[in-house]
């Protein structure tokens, strides 16, 4: 009886420390939320504040900017410089409304019935991805996709960590739906999708980034253009931040410039079937499109070095050039993790830029063929503007460096009030889509990318040639 007494007693100091670490648990939880909303808050007020202390500084300013127009246009050059400047502006705004219609014309197509999907491969490659690859792997197979119709690749691309052991933990689990494969060395990510394609027998191929998650419907409705448009040759997906809920503010900012990149920019480009890149970490495409291209794209060199970046933009690039339609589907979601500190930040965007140049001059060769079907006037805007965005990279740096030196304040004042001006859009698309208080990220971002990234399009021009994917190592996965 002592005994049992004293049993029952020990049982219940147990439930109650465990009780009280829950409670402490939860309440430090509780206060790192309350820290990182705090800083969020102080971050995104102190941002918009500056931007409006800028525009009143600037009509404070505006007759010193009066008097330094006039003095710029009594020379030749400066008149130039001003006329092209007005010129690249009314483009701009052009475009931006050009856009804008595009935009509203825009609708996803909606999933498709069991009996109408076609068979799919899902492809993941992975390298030092560790448990994240489970998870990515466990969203796919559990999705709405019929499991008779979907067949599950993963290729660990001789990883250094723990990512096969995970993988061999999620062939446990899902048995025969999921084949899983390990490259003997690391060779990248383009050779491990190589092998997935030549092993693959589904009609369509969705590539999805060892980082991501997808939603219970994404696969379905990012491959039911496919059924709809006997024309589509890839689809892109929407690509939202998975990491935004840590401490770190940068997967913030890039949350809301993801959806502006995505649900908007890729909504236009859909319109004119020409979306220009099917992002690695959500795509699908036609298998035969894939095949029409893949000796190709495997063996795609830049300057006499082998291409081993770029991959999905490449892909995407040699199916446009086919007389494929490339679309977006605004309602397949996937969920991935993005640098938290500025180093990765600006590695990834080194990479996506030098992908950028090379892809724009391939697209060179082709755009102004009559390389498909129907009206192409659309397709070749967009990439006038993607090349003017190359051009205008240097005279910008240049222009800017000039004014910081001469006129410091007029070029604070004016950049700062562009910036309130421009990103007040992407603010008010991302309040209306998802969140008001989230969407001042915006004015972070922008500030952030224009003080403190502005040198990664010049840099990546410089650079194109070069190779190495920059951020794959240990320690930064994206």
């Amino acid at each position: 009886m002592q005994i049992d007494n004293m049993g029952s007693v020990s049982s219940g100091n147990n439930s109650v420390d465990s009780g009280a670490k829950n409670t402490v648990l939860a309440e430090e939880n509780l206060t790192s939320s309350k820290t990182r909303n705090t800083k969020g808050v102080i971050v995104r007020a102190a941002s918009f504040l500056l931007l409006i202390g800028a525009a009143y500084m600037a009509y404070v300013l505006q007759h010193d900017f009066t008097q330094y127009k006039l003095g710029r246009v009594e020379s030749i050059w400066g008149l130039l410089f001003f006329s092209a400047l007005t010129a690249l502006f009314f483009f701009k705004v052009g475009f931006f409304l050009y856009n804008l219609y595009l935009y509203f014309r825009y609708k996803p197509i909606e999933g498709v019935s069991d009996e109408n999907l076609p068979t799919c491969t899902v492809i993941v490659p992975a390298y030092n991805e560790g448990k994240q690859v489970w998870a990515t792997l466990m969203s796919l197979a559990e999705g709405d996709y019929p499991a008779e119709k979907l067949e599950l690749l993963a290729i660990d691309d001789g990883s250094k960590d723990d990512t096969w052991y995970w993988m061999q933990k999620a062939k446990e689990v899902l048995g025969d739906r999921l084949s899983i494969y390990q490259q003997p060395v690391n060779k990248g990510k383009r050779h491990a999708l190589y092998r997935g394609f030549n092993l693959g027998k589904g009609e369509i191929f969705v590539t999805v980034d060892s980082d991501s998650v997808v939603a219970k419907d994404t696969l379905r409705n990012l491959v039911s253009p496919f059924v709809v448009n006997e024309k589509c040759g890839a689809v892109a997906g929407n690509i939202r931040v998975l990491n935004n809920e840590e401490k770190a503010l940068l997967p913030k900012m890039l949350d809301v410039s993801f959806v502006l990149s995505f649900e908007f920019v890729r909504s236009a480009e859909s319109s004119l079937e020409s979306v220009f890149c099917t992002p690695g970490a959500l795509a699908a495409y036609r298998s035969e499109a894939v095949f029409n291209c893949l000796p190709e794209w495997i063996n795609q060199t830049f300057m006499g070095n082998p291409s081993d970046i770029g991959e999905d933009r490449a892909m995407t690039n040699m199916i446009l050039k086919q007389g494929y339609h490339v679309l977006f589907q605004r309602n397949a979601y996937a969920y991935t993790n993005v640098p938290e500190k500025y180093t990765g930040l600006y590695k990834m965007f080194i990479r996506w830029g030098r992908s950028n140049v090379r892809e724009n001059l391939a697209m060179s060769r082709y755009v102004f063929t009559n390389f498909r079907e129907g009206s192409k006037t659309g397709t070749r805007i967009l990439f006038i503007n993607q090349i003017l965005k190359l051009v205008m990279s240097y005279p910008f740096v240049f222009f800017m460096f000039f004014l910081i030196f001469t006129h410091p304040l007029l070029f604070i004042s004016s950049t700062l009030l562009s910036i309130l001006v421009w990103s007040s859009f992407p603010v008010l698309f991302y309040a209306k889509r998802y969140k008001l208080s989230e969407s001042f990220w915006a004015y972070s971002y922008s500030i952030l990318y224009t003080f403190g990234l502005f040198w990664i399009t010049p840099y990546a021009i410089a650079t194109a040639s070069r190779r190495g994917w920059l951020t794959r190592e240990l320690v930064e996965k994206k």
